[in-house]
């Protein structure tokens, strides 16, 4: 049963079996029937089945939670990257207007070039170094494009107990290693996935019972958010804390060692600043991410 019947029927969900897609299946579970999406049952790099199956699951809302992310690689493929991150968002946005539906899509702070020496807000220029960051850029460029009603979340930094991420690696390594090294000079807000879809949730929550209607509450607050856990740290530091969690006994690790940037080489290069203001969404919506430090996360994620 839903929390509401002015809520949209129908949630379409791409992606999930990824570290957000995952979470959000559970989060928005109160708010409508979903209906979830993801390899093997959709080829992200076909346009016109996307096109095909929003027509034919007329969803109200879609969460667009699906992506290439591997950012090393996507210098290898730019161009499954660009099919994936940036093509398909573009023609959800336009399946999303054609449907009077409202787009929900996360996008990442690698848009921006790292030069900062403050969190970066919604009004600062993009630049992205790598060819990830511009896909996620082009996304972002397209959904605004194509005129409809639209939700974007920047996020940063990524994990959960799924997939592939910093969180997982640092685990095993931990495991298998006696030392390893970290980037020390790279800073950013690791951010737990549940915590993004418990505020998507939450975002879509504040939508019941408004006197204009849901759709007419999102056409008017509709536009770009950042949505990141508080505070600010290093890979480097956010390994410490990876570790803190692990009992001595269940770990190979004696040293763990800060290097450069430099002293890693990287395919993709990546911005050394790019902590984001999370005030936008606290002032609009009410969501209190920023409250909650990122190592907080790292205590409840076996939860």
């Amino acid at each position: 049963m839903k929390l509401n019947e002015n809520l949209p029927e129908k949630i379409l969900l791409f992606g999930k079996n990824g570290q957000i897609g995952w979470e959000l299946q559970r989060t928005l579970a109160p708010l409508g029937q979903i209906i979830a999406l993801d390899k093997p049952d959709l080829d992200f790099t076909d346009l016109m089945l996307i096109r095909e199956k929003v027509r034919e699951i007329k969803p109200g809302i879609i969460v667009n939670a699906a992506g290439y992310t591997a950012v090393d690689r996507a210098e290898e493929e730019p161009e499954l990257a660009m099919a994936v991150n940036g093509y398909a968002a573009g023609v959800l946005a336009e399946e999303a207007k054609r449907a009077g539906a409202l787009l929900i899509h996360y996008s990442s702070d690698y848009v921006f070039d790292g030069i900062n020496n403050r969190p970066y807000t919604e009004e600062d220029v993009p630049h992205p170094l790598n060819v990830y960051g511009k896909t996620k850029l082009f996304s972002e460029q397209a959904i605004q494009a194509a005129g409809g009603n639209y939700l974007i979340f920047r996020t940063s930094w990524v994990y959960g107990n799924r997939g592939q991420n910093f969180l997982l690696t640092m685990l095993r390594l931990a495991r298998e290693r006696e030392e390893i090294k970290v980037v020390n000079d790279q800073i950013g807000a690791p951010t737990w996935c549940r915590m993004i879809a418990e505020s998507t949730a939450a975002v879509l929550a504040g939508g019941i019972d408004r006197k204009a209607g849901f759709f007419e509450y999102f056409e008017e607050l509709k536009g770009l958010y950042h949505m990141t856990a508080g505070g600010q740290t290093s890979w480097f530091g956010f390994a410490q804390k990876i570790f803190e969690t692990i009992p001595d006994t269940e770990r190979k690790l004696k040293r763990l060692m800060p290097i450069s940037t430099e002293e890693y080489p990287a395919a993709a290069l990546r911005p050394k600043y790019s902590v984001m203001d999370n005030g936008k969404l606290q002032k609009v919506f009410d969501i209190y991410t920023a409250a909650v430090p990122w190592f907080e996360s790292l205590k409840y994620m076996q939860v």
